[in-house]
Parts: structure tokens; C-alpha cells; sequence
């Protein structure tokens, strides 16, 4: 690992915290979640886990350190503080605007006809991507809406934080994060209030939020006709890249699309299964 800058850790501070302390929780952010803490980082990583040192009454990251090499839970708590967790409704929304031009009809007629679809968004976060995804699947008419929901159509969001997961299982969001949400969808599927705004029922009731971290095994049953996984890879080194788009593209029926986001791409054996039919979105032409 690079050297760090002596600076890194000048100046007062709660908790003792040293170079080998720094480089002992990035290995370990990176084994078990595959996410790269380079030197830049080395604040960040002090800043957001005093917090946990504070409930645990432990007195130095030394300590700490040591606890979470040997406790999962605690460990799994300290890799969640460090996740990155920000996200929008319609984020990159050329990504939904492409989904309703080309993908909407096709997959609503096939559902009309006793099909099925499935969709998952594999790093949800606080949930806005899936919803918005939803919004824009059940369109603006209600009575399709309606028969739309209740044809075989399931969405899959996961991630790999507990609370991010809660949060967006609740379909609540603070302040003005509605905003981005097009007229004719927030209209139709949020309410807003004092408090924010809430995602109707008949889009969170499309789906369903599971605890997963991309490193590990999928226990998924069958493939999916989209997949999601958009500005997670910029935390990965190249092989890590490389091996996840592997498992996405299995992942993916012949046919399917996969989105990905506006500054990650295509790498590895797996592209040559892909086209690039628009800006950071690949069709699966070969199995």
C-alpha cells in the first residue's frame, strides 16, 4: 500500500489512530466488501467509525481494529458506516427515459399475455432507483397500472447496508428529495407533506428489498430481463470489476439489459456477451 502522508493524522484527535490502523481497515473493507480505501480516505475512515468506537467504550482504533477482525457483526457494522449511500430519484435519468422509450410496451404486452417479468436493482441503496424504476413501469394510466401489478412483475433491490434498507422499505423521504421525480409520476404515485415525501403502495408493494453484498453468493432463483448496478463499480479495483460483470451477465437472460453508471465501463471476458446500445446501457445478445 501507498505511504501515507504524515499529515494524515497530524493535529489533536479523540481516539489514537496510526498508519497501520488505517491500512488494517482497508484490507478488510476491501476482503469483505471489495471497496478500495486509498490513502485519500484515511480521514474519512477515522471520521465515520469514532462514532462506533464511542459506543463500544473502546479507547483507541487499535482496539477497534482488533475487535472487528474477529467479530462479524461489528465488522458488518463498521463496512456499512463506510459505504457510500448517495442517490436520487431518477438519477442518470436517461437510464428511465431509455427503459419507457424502448423496454415499457414490450414488457407490458408480454405481461398482458401471462408472462413474466423480473427486474433488480443490485445496489438500491436508500431505494430511490428501484422506485423510480417502478414509477416509470406502471406509467401514468392507473387502470394499466393496476392490471400491470397484478401480473407476474417483481422487482429486486438489494444492498449491502441494513439501515439504508429500512429506510427505504418505508418509501419516506425527508425534506425536498422529491424534486427529481418527473410531474406526471410524482403526481400520480407520491404524496408529499411536512415531512417529504412518500412513495404510494402500489409502487413499494412491486418491491422487494433484500440484504446483499456483491462479493458474496446470490441465493437468486432465475435470471432477470434488467439489472441495475450503476455507480458501485467505482469503488472496485479492475479484477473485482471484472468478476462482478461476469456474475451480472449470467445473471441476465439472453435478451436482458444491464445499466450501469455514467462514469463505469464495460471490462472483462463478459463484455464480448454485450452491445452498447446507449450511454452506459448493454444489451445481452450471446449466452
Amino acid at each position: 500500500m501507498n505511504q501515507l502522508s504524515p499529515r494524515a493524522f497530524d493535529g489533536p484527535s479523540e481516539y489514537p489512530y496510526t498508519r497501520a490502523d488505517f491500512e488494517a481497515i482497508a484490507h478488510m473493507v476491501h476482503a469483505h466488501a471489495g471497496i478500495c480505501m486509498p490513502e485519500s480516505k484515511a480521514m474519512l475512515i477515522y471520521s465515520r467509525l469514532t462514532k462506533l468506537l464511542r459506543e463500544k467504550g473502546i479507547g483507541s482504533f487499535h482496539d477497534y481494529t482488533a475487535l472487528i477482525r474477529t467479530d462479524a457483526a461489528e465488522r458488518t457494522r463498521a463496512i456499512e458506516a463506510l459505504t457510500t449511500n448517495h442517490t436520487k430519484f431518477f438519477r442518470e435519468n436517461h437510464h428511465f427515459e431509455h427503459f419507457e422509450q424502448h423496454l415499457r410496451q414490450p414488457f407490458i404486452e408480454r405481461l398482458m399475455k401471462g408472462g413474466k417479468l423480473r427486474m433488480w436493482s443490485s445496489a438500491a441503496s436508500s431505494g430511490e432507483e428501484v422506485y423510480s424504476l417502478a414509477m416509470v413501469l406502471l406509467g401514468t394510466d392507473k387502470s394499466q397500472a393496476k392490471r400491470i401489478a397484478e401480473s407476474d412483475v417483481a422487482l429486486l433491490a438489494t444492498d449491502l447496508a441494513d439501515h439504508v434498507l429500512r429506510a427505504a422499505e418505508t418509501g419516506i423521504y425527508p425534506g425536498n428529495n422529491g424534486a427529481d421525480i418527473p410531474a406526471r409520476y410524482g403526481q400520480l404515485w407520491t404524496t408529499s407533506g411536512t415531512g417529504g415525501v412518500t412513495v404510494a403502495r402500489p409502487v413499494r408493494d412491486l418491491v422487494r428489498f433484500r440484504k446483499l453484498n456483491l462479493l458474496n453468493a446470490w441465493p437468486l432463483k432465475g435470471q432477470f430481463d434488467v439489472i441495475f448496478c450503476r455507480n458501485v463499480m467505482i469503488y472496485f479495483d479492475e479484477p473485482t470489476k471484472e468478476r462482478l460483470l461476469d456474475r451480472l451477465a449470467d445473471q441476465l437472460v439472453v435478451g436482458g439489459y444491464l445499466y450501469i453508471g455514467h462514469s463505469e465501463r464495460f471490462i472483462g471476458p463478459a463484455a464480448d456477451k454485450f452491445t452498447s446500445i446507449g450511454q452506459t446501457i448493454y444489451r445481452k445478445d450471446r449466452a
